[in-house]
């Protein structure tokens, strides 16, 4: 089993009103991930994930493409000690 990790996420691009937000939610669902999804005011989409460092590495790859009707176009990572605060993977609004 993989040792836990957190990471924190801005994704740049057309990600807001393309369903980017249901794609990570969907995506860390299936990864069994726990954190939450929102979109900033300046356009971009704020990611909060926990997990197993594979799943959470694979999560991150699967954000730098996004959906069909997104264009990422920068992704800032930034890794922290996991928290343990989250119980699911939720939309924030």
């Amino acid at each position: 089993m993989d040792s836990p990790i957190r990471a924190r996420i801005l994704v740049s691009g057309r990600v807001q009103g393309v369903a980017f937000r249901a794609f990570t939610r969907d995506a860390a669902s299936r990864m069994k991930l726990c954190g939450g999804v929102r979109n900033v005011d300046d356009g971009r989409v704020e990611v909060d994930v926990e997990g197993e460092r594979g799943a959470v590495e694979a999560f991150v790859e699967l954000l730098r493409t996004g959906p069909p009707m997104a264009r990422v176009e920068d992704l800032e990572l930034r890794w922290e000690r996991p928290t343990g605060q989250h119980k699911d993977f939720r939309i924030w609004y």
